[in-house]
């Protein structure tokens, strides 16, 4: 990429980023070049939010052509404060019928900012932490896939929603 792309392209993030009034908490944790292996978790300690307003949360994913699923799996846990901890087994469509990635991205990558619990009350008042792993199968087997290759960062977003 040339240097007049490469400030451009920064100077429109920044842009995006400056404009975007709603989050409240925005982190990227990458993966390995191996792959995001299936015992790997992607953990996030989430600032201390006022516990009276509504939240949209989000898990991130960029994603790459090596990603050959349509769908993703995930398994997102959150614990509250005094240790409770709620558990998710979440579901994801990647790619459209053709084999095309979703999201938004004009190179090989592609962003998909997916959906995790919507209008979220911070209730009991704390620390929050969330751990994400994948949870990949092939059709037909049991065991879950050892490596995930095409993700290239996992992502945790918290929106305000007024």
């Amino acid at each position: 990429m040339n240097l007049k792309v490469s400030i451009a392209f920064l100077l429109i993030s920044m842009a995006f980023v400056s404009c975007d009034k709603s989050r409240v908490f925005d982190e990227y944790k990458s993966m390995p070049a191996s792959g995001w292996h299936k015992d790997s978790i992607v953990s996030f300690d989430l600032p201390q939010v006022d516990s009276t307003k509504t939240y949209n949360l989000f898990v991130n994913v960029r994603d790459n052509d090596k990603y050959e699923f349509s769908n993703l799996f995930l398994i997102v846990s959150m614990e509250q404060p005094k240790g409770i901890v709620k558990l998710d087994t979440l579901e994801y469509q990647m790619a459209d019928p053709e084999g095309n990635l979703l999201g938004d991205g004009f190179s090989d990558i592609k962003e998909s900012k997916l959906f995790y619990k919507e209008n979220y009350t911070f209730k009991p008042s704390g620390k929050y932490h969330v751990k994400i792993r994948q949870a990949v199968r092939k059709g037909g087997k049991i065991s879950g896939v050892e490596r995930l290759d095409g993700i290239t960062d996992v992502g945790f977003r918290i929106e305000s929603t007024k």
